[in-house]
């Protein structure tokens, strides 16, 4: 036999939860910000590049890893915004990752066609999530009721 009871999810974290991918798009380009104008702006030694560089792929190839288990939580969230919002925020970045494999494909190392593609990436990517962690702080959050099968 089965019985069921109602579990309450707070407006609070279905917004936090909705705001989540958001989130993580800009913490993978945040390193970025700091690193892409100093290479773009002086005299930067070989060595010293090569690790900048890392510092502007590697966030966003685990981002990448983390995100997949995100997408999965909060798309099928009990609340139907959450789904929208993190779809929203994942079209944006899987298809920035995806303009990567395919431009990357012709760069090779030419490091500054692969600085210029961050920064029009990242000119995609951190306005476009903040904006939609505004709206989402903006939009009125209910509490949603979910039935919990308890065995």
């Amino acid at each position: 036999m089965t019985e069921s009871s109602k579990k309450t999810l707070t407006a609070k974290s279905s917004r936090n939860m909705a705001a989540l991918f958001n989130y993580g798009n800009v913490i993978a380009m945040l390193p970025g910000l700091i690193v892409v104008p100093s290479l773009l702006l002086g005299t930067v030694e070989h060595m010293s590049m090569i690790f900048m560089m890392i510092a502007t792929i590697v966030p966003m190839i685990l981002w990448f890893a983390v995100s997949i288990m995100v997408y999965i939580i909060a798309r099928h969230h009990p609340n139907e915004r959450v789904g929208h919002y993190t779809q929203q925020a994942a079209y944006r970045y899987y298809g920035v990752i995806g303009m990567v494999v395919v431009a990357g494909t012709f760069y090779g190392t030419n490091v500054d066609y692969w600085l210029v593609t961050w920064v029009v990436f990242a000119l995609i990517l951190v306005p476009w999530s903040l904006l939609d962690v505004m709206r989402i702080f903006k939009e009125q959050w209910q509490d949603t009721l979910v039935e919990e099968a308890a065995l």
